[in-house]
């Protein structure tokens, strides 16, 4: 099929994606808060529920990297519909589900239309617009990342404190269907198609890696990094992970491409996107445990309070684009990461006189800086790749910010847990007595340590930030051949 895009309607697009994807993002964070309800309605244990989170991630884990095979093979507007096809119909199975095996039958589908959606949106907003124009599309991308996930907590735990939590599955379910009807009208093929043999070993390999991993980490901030689970699990993935690594190099077609590292600026961003995606997390997990567990504040409380920042955060991309277009990624990074840092300091001094609107106040400006960042450093990075590799830097992208998701989560909560059990150790062995007072202030220890950590990891980011360069695209190479990477302008 052809790939030229200069006479297609690129509105129509745009908006049939980013409704999608806002609605599968909104989806993802809604369970979050509704979780204890459900374990309580459904009859099972902590460690069973979270199957509907974990298996969601690793889900995603398993289909992003073999993403960039679904494009080569199928048209967009196949993959787009199946994508929201398929989250349409986990939605129903969640909604009506009389157990919790139909509820995570319909949550692992839902996850399977997420998981092609994510990366075909970037794919294509990369082939409909120019260079010059892509921070902006790719701002407006963020949009839907940011804003879905700012609403999600809070509507959950207004929702689960008056109403059922199937609710939230039927909030969902219409825009759901907006999304697919929307995208039966509108959505156009934008990228080229050619025969693809599926390399049924490599997506064998990549599963038990990336879904290994993903399991691993995810499961270590519930059982601990000494569990047998966690170990097996880590270890397996690994493995399965260094031989797909090994198989991918050598194949002529390979499923997820390696060789995007030969990309100086894409390697560079998808390392500071990596840490500060892990960053990130330390403020949307630490600060509700933070507020619920030692202040006493309600779920919707602890939501609110993360609202501001990422209502900002959203209303801030399309600018952040737009000035991205103007001056590359270098001194927004910067900026945003100079912020970052000195938000995330102020974090790891959390008292119990900590007032709310002092957190409200951090929490925003935090967001503000990290508005700066995200959509800035990975455009810029896959800016530089060839526009045969865009498919791959796109699933490669995706995928690693998954896993470091899933790694920030699990290595954060560890990191607290662990200084607040060393940290109650020692007020117990200095005489302290009272048992509701040697929690919270271990608790407290922990969070701080744990925001700490965070913060040297945005310092790492912030000296990095500092070698992004402005790039073109690399030249397309011959047939059979690699491209040069690009020089800075």
């Amino acid at each position: 099929m052809s790939n030229d895009t200069s006479t297609i309607r690129r509105g129509p697009i745009v908006a049939s994606l980013i409704l999608a994807a806002f609605v599968a993002i909104l989806s993802q964070t809604l369970l979050n808060v509704a979780l204890p309800k459900m374990m309580d309605d459904l009859g099972i244990s902590a460690n069973t529920i979270q199957w509907l989170s974990t298996g969601y991630l690793l889900v995603n884990g398993v289909l992003v990297p073999i993403s960039a095979y679904l494009v080569s093979r199928f048209t967009t507007r196949q993959l787009f519909l199946t994508a929201v096809g398929l989250f349409t119909a986990g939605t129903i199975v969640c909604a009506v589900a009389p157990n919790f095996s139909i509820v995570l039958t319909g949550r692992l589908v839902q996850a399977a239309g997420a998981g092609i959606l994510m990366p075909l949106m970037t794919l294509v907003f990369l082939t409909i617009f120019p260079i010059e124009q892509r921070g902006r599309a790719m701002g407006m991308m963020g949009l839907a990342m940011v804003f879905a996930p700012a609403v999600g907590p809070t509507l959950s735990g207004w929702v689960v404190e008056h109403y059922s939590w199937r609710l939230l599955f039927y909030i969902v379910l219409p825009i759901a269907l907006l999304a697919l009807i929307f995208g039966v009208f509108s959505m156009k093929n934008v990228t080229k198609t050619a025969p693809a043999k599926l390399d049924a070993l490599g997506i064998a390999l990549s599963t038990l890696g990336f879904g290994g991993l993903l399991y691993g980490f995810s499961d270590a901030g519930n059982d601990g990094w000494g569990s047998t689970r966690v170990i097996v699990s880590l270890a397996v993935g690994t493995a399965a992970l260094a031989l797909f690594v090994w198989r991918e190099l050598l194949a002529e077609k390979p499923i997820l491409e390696f060789r995007v590292f030969k990309y100086d600026m894409f390697s560079l961003t998808t390392l500071i996107n990596v840490i500060i995606t892990m960053a990130m997390y330390s403020g949307m997990i630490l600060l509700p445990i933070y507020l619920q567990n030692i202040r006493g504040f309600t779920s919707v409380d602890a939501g609110l309070l993360l609202l501001p920042g990422a209502i900002l955060m959203g209303i801030m991309s399309p600018f952040t684009g737009m000035i991205f277009d103007k001056i590359g990624a270098r001194w927004l990074a910067v900026v945003g990461l100079a912020i970052t840092t000195v938000t995330t300091y102020e974090f790891s001094k959390l008292t119990v006189d900590t007032t709310y609107s002092h957190m409200i106040w951090m929490y925003t400006i935090r967001m503000f800086g990290m508005s700066l960042l995200m959509m800035p450093i990975q455009t810029a990075g896959l800016n530089q790749l060839p526009q045969r590799l865009n498919a791959h830097g796109s699933a490669m992208s995706q995928t690693l910010r998954n896993v470091a998701g899933a790694l920030g989560t699990a290595l954060l909560v560890t990191i607290m847990m662990n200084q607040a059990d060393a940290y109650g150790k020692e007020l117990a062995a200095a005489g302290e007595t009272n048992p509701k007072l040697i929690a919270a202030q271990a608790t407290m220890h922990g969070i701080n340590y744990a925001f700490n950590v965070a913060t040297w990891m945005t310092v790492a980011a912030l000296v990095l930030a500092f070698f992004i360069r402005k790039v073109k695209p690399s030249r397309e190479p011959e047939k059979g051949a690699y491209a040069e990477p690009a020089k800075s302008q």
